[in-house]
């Protein structure tokens, strides 16, 4: 072979090693960005579900070990202002319903009372 034609080979293979390196590095860059964008997505939906197995681990963990689960103090607080609460509102409308029939009672015993007076003779 003569020189220029090995020249114009190692010149073509150059080229072709430049064409093919550069679509390889556009390729890389995309696959790598897809994946950088997936691996964000899936971070996103396993942070909450962390914090549950954390929890949930830790949970049993203290089970093994013999130590009951803490007392939901706010849970309970809570119940019982709702539950006062509640108690107050029936026993003021008792005591409005009461007072109603009393009422209706009294005003009734006055319509139908009967005046019993003495006769002078």
């Amino acid at each position: 072979m003569s020189s220029k034609t090995l020249n114009k080979a190692e010149r073509t293979a150059a080229q072709a090693w430049d064409y093919l390196s550069s679509a390889m590095a556009d390729t890389a860059s995309k696959a790598a960005s897809v994946a950088g964008d997936k691996s964000q997505q899936l971070a996103e939906q396993a942070g909450g579900k962390a914090d549950v197995a954390w929890a949930r681990a830790n949970a049993a963990a203290a089970a093994l070990a013999g130590r009951k689960p803490s007392t939901p103090w706010g849970l309970l607080i809570v119940a019982g202002l709702v539950g006062a609460a509640a108690g107050w509102a029936a026993a003021t409308y008792a005591r409005t319903a009461l007072a109603k029939q009393a009422e209706a009672e009294e005003r009734e015993l006055n319509e139908t009372a009967v005046i019993v007076g003495g006769t002078d003779i």
